[in-house]
């Protein structure tokens, strides 16, 4: 993967694509998607803002990481200045046009989903307490 062929991807799953080779943003139904990327060190970030954290409860944000863990899958819900986002990081080169597909899925899926199930895909790895009530 590199920026040109990123670029194509993000134009064909978006009307709304502003930004140059390594700096995008593009809309999907409604959610607001940044990707950033350094080919040089071979990293890529897909993010999209979700909310304000200086407003979020301790038990909200206890909530997204064990999501982290649980059920955002490729993504993590992460803090960078005050904003609450859900972020994914990825060596650049090593992506195919399915991953990043997938990625920008994972994103939207996990910004949807928060407050609910805080989940990046349908599947999900049980909690020790799932486990419990399972036996139960």
């Amino acid at each position: 993967m590199d920026n040109k062929k990123l670029d194509a991807i993000f134009r064909s799953l978006s009307d709304q694509v502003e930004g140059t080779d390594g700096n995008w943003e593009f809309v999907i139904n409604d959610i607001h998607f940044v990707c950033l990327t350094d080919e040089l060190h071979n990293r890529m970030r897909i993010i999209a803002p979700i909310r304000d954290h200086e407003t979020m409860s301790e038990k909200d944000i206890k909530r997204c990481m064990e999501a982290n863990f649980h059920s955002a899958l490729d993504v993590k819900y992460s803090i960078s200045g005050k904003v609450l986002w859900a972020a994914f990081m990825h060596p650049l080169k090593e992506l195919s046009e399915f991953q990043v597909e997938d990625a920008v899925q994972q994103v939207y899926s996990a910004v949807m989903t928060y407050g609910t199930s805080y989940s990046s895909s349908n599947l999900y790895f049980p909690t020790k307490d799932d486990r419990r009530n399972r036996m139960n």
